[in-house]
């Protein structure tokens, strides 16, 4: 006759669990800050982006009702999560290109620790750049209206997205050779929902056959709903929308990446 599991076994089972993520989460995280040009790199892309369109695009484009910098801050601010989260792709990839995920195998750990320790030292380093490009932004002009607890919501909202979308770039690293070929598959990947969406430039200014595309995907619904939350203007069901793009990725994507897990491991 078998029996089922107690509730305290149940308990320390998950209490193990978290623990081995965060462990392969600082174990991440680790890694990145022993690198100190990764940091510098992750850090200065969306600062370039800030500055080119802040004062060299930015004297062309007019926006209605609104100041270019404050409508480009929270696209970019979207754009920098999303970017951050292929660093999911590549990080996987090396780990496996190197065996060291065969050796992780081998440890008495839970077997979701390395892709959910991978997603959340991503999000940790999200969050840092973030941060960083937030100061960025009010150096430039950014001045949000929307109050102090609708931009920590807006942040929130945008790392969700960004760890969300992380477990597609999970299952793109374990089935890429190696971290060059990961990185060269994600960018025909966010290229288009990044530069056809809102980020840069109302939907509205690009042309009709484009504009069903760039208003309905998920990159232009999160960016308006953060910019609505930070500025604090209308944005319709921007941010149930973006929400529901968000949970939808992860219950597809993270099934794909957990099972393609068991196969090459």
């Amino acid at each position: 006759m078998s029996t089922l599991p107690s509730p305290t076994s149940t308990h320390s089972a998950l209490r193990w669990a978290f623990s081995d993520v965060l462990t392969m989460a600082r174990r991440n995280l680790l890694a990145l800050f022993r690198i100190p040009v990764a940091i510098v790199f992750m850090i200065i892309q969306p600062i370039m982006f800030v500055l080119l369109f802040r004062y060299v695009f930015g004297g062309i484009i007019r926006i209605p009702h609104v100041s270019y910098v404050n409508y480009l801050i929270p696209g970019i601010l979207v754009q920098t999560t999303m970017f951050g989260s292929v660093g999911t792709a590549i990080g996987l990839a090396e780990d496996l290109q190197k065996g060291l995920i065969e050796r992780f195998r081998a440890l008495p750990m839970a077997r979701l620790a390395v892709l959910a320790g991978r997603t959340v030292s991503d999000l940790f380093r999200n969050l840092l750049v973030l941060v960083i490009i937030t100061g960025v932004g009010f150096l430039v002009g950014f001045r949000p209206h929307g109050g102090f607890a609708a931009y920590i919501q807006a942040c929130l909202l945008m790392l969700l997205f960004a760890y969300c979308l992380s477990w597609g770039f999970a299952f793109i690293g374990l089935a890429a050779p190696n971290s060059e070929a990961a990185q060269a598959i994600t960018f025909p990947l966010i290229f288009p929902l990044a530069f056809a969406s809102a980020i840069f430039v109302p939907v509205s200014s690009m042309p009709g056959w484009l504009q069903p595309f760039a208003y309905n995907q998920p990159v232009s619904q999160t960016a308006d709903a953060v910019r609505g939350l930070m500025l604090g203007t209308p944005h319709g069901q921007s941010s149930w929308i973006a929400l529901a793009w968000a949970f939808g990725a992860l219950l597809v994507l993270a099934p794909l990446a957990v099972n393609k897990y068991r196969k090459v491991a």
